[in-house]
């Protein structure tokens, strides 16, 4: 492309634009008064709008007044069209999870008001509005980090491919449709917990007599709570309404099954604490559950990459999406809530192959050093060898094991390690990878919150050929196979995201509602719960 080129093209975007800014001038009615008041909105102190619009709102440089300084400090929200579209996009974030009453709807149902100080005030609160719900719907209604800490490596920070909220806003006064649809994740994950919620807030709101506690509950008993446990079951379609019986029977039994199954349970109709507070949780409850969840994707909606490696946490599940498009999934073991496993982002850089481990700081403090206290024969059973901080071997005999100083144990490659035969490595402060295990039979279990904090896979070695190219996967085939530890590095580094569900959709499309491992839900709703306004 030429200069000349470049040059009518670029005042041909000037002209059109100008165009445009004077339409919109005209079919709000260029109103001089209204216009010279928002400007003084801007320079007033105390604000003119107080108490409805903080002053801290209308703050130079900010983004209401950005958006103002790009339409010439015109009324925006003069025309009855533009109001009613905004009106309808705000009420639609109801099936977000969001609340539409704090966006100010009154302000739109209302004409704008005679007097141009007024008429200027309630137009400098419609935008307001309009800019919250577009920052809530694209990043989150209320901070994460104080809620839930999510740590990012400055290398993992995706390109700003998102638009900004400004240009969102200024770019969607003539389409507001748009706008709210762009704001909106479009991850798939978002989009069908979103459907989930929207079909749940208007269903009638199930209630149900809970189920006391009691000795495990197992098939073929007779119990007292069996009547309720069939009354709660029919509630939500789990099992049709029966007469009562304290017979815990074939029919009930499978029901309890499906139940089990869609909350991350074990599905072995065997009801015992986990269970009963599955069962014993109000459908208004799981309903906020699932508000929750929305907000967490919306956090983290700029995080998920076209290509991901995906924990879910509560979910104890790992994914591998390639253009967005599920390739992998497997089962993973993740953090007991003793020693959960921590949210973040980063890039896979390398792996390795026939790992070594060496002993945690914490889990040399509070699971290995009693045990060698107790017997120092555990250290040769269990195959650890002691190290100072150099590497160098000692001998167990000659260490205090009550003060034992800066030392280290190491297990070495082999059927025992803990780490398996692979580890999937990535750079984060907490010391934490992706890796094989020897306790496969832990998989069958459900939720699988057995680990100290890092994330065990099943099937790992398998995801390898999904992750990388054939020739990769045959040469650390033949790594594997010599036993010796070797550090493999990827060609491409990966995006890793390790996050927190308890709601989710899976690829059936059934909804899935687990028990809150992590006991976050309730502290998240209860910010949601509290208006900014």
């Amino acid at each position: 492309m030429d200069c000349n080129t470049r040059l009518y093209k670029k005042t041909a975007h000037y002209l059109v634009a100008g165009c445009l800014l004077a339409l919109t001038t005209q079919a709000y009615g260029a109103d001089d008064s209204a216009s010279q008041a928002i400007r003084q909105s801007f320079i007033a102190q105390p604000s003119a709008c107080a108490p409805q619009l903080a002053s801290e709102a209308l703050h130079v440089p900010g983004l209401l007044h950005e958006l103002y300084a790009r339409q010439a400090f015109i009324p925006l929200w003069q025309e009855p069209s533009r109001r009613a579209a905004l009106l309808h996009e705000l009420e639609q974030l109801a099936d977000d999870g969001l609340v539409p009453g704090e966006y100010r709807l009154d302000s739109l149902r209302a004409p704008p008001p005679a007097d141009p100080q007024q008429r200027a005030c309630a137009d400098l609160l419609i935008s307001h509005s309009y800019l919250q719900a577009l920052q809530h719907l694209a990043r989150g209604r209320v901070a994460q980090e104080p809620l839930e800490p999510f740590w990012r490596a400055p290398s993992s920070l995706s390109p700003a491919l998102r638009p900004s909220v400004l240009s969102l806003a200024w770019q969607g006064l003539d389409d507001l449709p748009a706008a709210f649809a762009t704001a909106r994740p479009a991850l798939h994950q978002y989009q069908e917990l979103r459907r989930a919620y929207a079909e749940r807030r208007r269903l009638p709101r199930s209630e149900w007599v809970p189920i006391p506690g009691g000795r495990l509950l197992r098939p073929d008993m007779r119990d007292p709570r069996v009547p309720l446990l069939a009354a709660r079951l029919a509630a939500e379609g789990y099992i049709d309404e029966r007469p009562a019986s304290d017979h815990y029977d074939a029919p009930l039994v499978a029901a309890v099954e499906r139940f089990q199954a869609r909350h991350g349970l074990q599905a072995d109709a065997l009801i015992g604490p986990d269970s009963l507070t599955a069962l014993n949780t109000s459908a208004s409850a799981r309903l906020e559950q699932l508000r929750v969840n929305l907000e967490r994707w919306r956090w983290l909606a700029g995080d998920i990459e076209a290509e991901t490696l995906l924990v879910d946490i509560a979910g104890g599940q790992l994914s591998y999406y390639r253009d967005h498009q599920l390739l992998w999934q497997g089962r993973a073991q993740v953090g007991r809530p003793a020693r959960q496993t921590p949210q973040l982002k980063s890039l896979v850089s390398h792996l390795t192959l026939n790992p070594t481990w060496t002993v945690p700081p914490t889990i040399l403090r509070e699971d290995k050093l009693p045990e060698i206290r107790r017997d120092l024969g555990y250290l040769q059973r269990q195959q650890l060898r002691v190290l100072d901080r150099n590497g160098n071997l000692l001998d167990p005999a000659t260490v205090d094991w009550y003060n034992p100083g800066a030392i280290m144990l190491r297990q070495d490659a082999g059927p025992k390690n803990p780490l398996g035969q692979l580890v999937i490595r990535f750079a984060n402060p907490f010391s934490v990878y992706l890796h094989d295990t020897p306790s496969q039979h832990l998989f069958s279990r459900s939720p699988r919150a057995f680990s100290s904090g890092c994330v065990r896979i099943e099937g790992i070695v398998k995801l390898l050929d999904s992750l990388l190219p054939a020739d990769d996967c045959a040469e650390i085939a033949h790594l594997l196979a010599s036993g010796k530890t070797t550090e493999f590095p990827l060609r491409e580094r990966l995006p890793i995201v390790l996050a927190y569900w308890t709601a989710g959709v899976n690829a059936d499309g059934e909804l899935i509602l687990r028990n809150d491992l992590y006991a976050r839900d309730r502290k998240l709703l209860a910010a949601l719960q509290r208006h900014t306004y």
